[in-house]
C-alpha cells in the first residue's frame, strides 16, 4: 500500500466541529481555591453535555496530580503550569471539544498567556469571585486550616496575591459567595451554548 500523504491530508479543527456537530470553545475558570471552579465545572459539563455536546473538564487539582506533579508553587511553577494547561486546553479545542478548564490562576499574566495560546476568539474568561473569608468558610479540602498553620508556603490569597480582572478586561464576573451553582451555570451556559451550536 502506497503512502501519499497529499491524499490524505490530517483533519483540521473545522473537519471535526462539523462531525462532532459543534463549534468547539475553551471556558476558562479561575478564583481563589474554594470558590466553587470545580463544582461549577462539572455543573457545566452535565448541562452542556445534556445538550448533546462533546465536552472536557481541566481541573487544576487533577493536572497537578498528574501531568504537572513535577511542578511547584513558586511564579516560575505556577506560569508553567498555567502555560501547560492551556496547551492541552488548545489540542482539544483544535480536536472539536468544549473544554472547561478550571484553575485558580491568580494573576493576570497568567489569565493572558492562556489566553494568548488559546485564541482571543476561543477564550471564554470567567472569574468566580468570592472573599478569602468565605473561601476559608467552605475550605472543603483543609488547605486554609494547613496555609494557617503554615504548612502551605505561597498560599494564594494569603501569602500569594490574587489580582482580579481588570474593569476593561472581557471577563464575565459570577459572584459565587452570592449566588448558588443554579444561577452561574445558568450564566454560563447562556453565554457559550449559542457559541457552540452549528445551525
Amino acid at each position: 500500500m502506497s503512502e501519499n500523504t497529499e491524499e490524505r491530508p490530517e483533519l483540521g479543527r473545522t473537519d471535526r466541529e462539523e462531525r462532532l456537530g459543534q463549534r468547539s470553545v475553551v471556558i476558562w475558570l479561575y478564583g481563589l481555591s474554594g470558590s466553587g471552579k470545580s463544582t461549577l465545572a462539572a455543573a457545566v459539563e452535565r448541562r452542556l453535555a445534556a445538550a448533546d455536546c462533546v465536552t472536557r473538564v481541566l481541573d487544576g487539582d487533577e493536572i497537578r496530580k498528574g501531568l504537572n506533579s513535577d511542578l511547584g508553587y513558586g511564579d516560575e511553577a505556577r506560569r508553567e503550569n498555567i502555560r501547560r494547561a492551556a496547551e492541552v486546553a488548545r489540542l482539544f479545542l483544535d480536536s472539536g471539544i468544549v473544554t472547561i478548564a478550571a484553575f485558580i490562576c491568580p494573576k493576570r499574566e497568567l489569565r493572558e498567556l492562556a489566553r494568548q495560546i488559546v485564541g482571543e476568539d476561543d477564550f471564554v474568561e470567567i472569574y468566580l469571585k468570592a472573599s478569602f473569608e468565605a473561601c476559608a468558610r467552605r475550605d472543603v479540602k483543609g488547605l486554609y486550616a494547613k496555609a494557617q498553620r503554615g504548612e502551605i508556603p505561597d498560599f494564594t490569597g494569603k501569602d500569594s496575591v490574587f489580582e482580579e480582572p481588570e474593569p476593561i478586561s472581557n471577563a464575565i464576573i459570577l459572584e459565587t459567595e452570592r449566588h448558588g451553582i443554579a444561577y452561574c451555570t445558568n450564566r454560563i451556559v447562556d453565554v457559550v451554548l449559542p457559541r457552540i451550536r452549528i445551525n
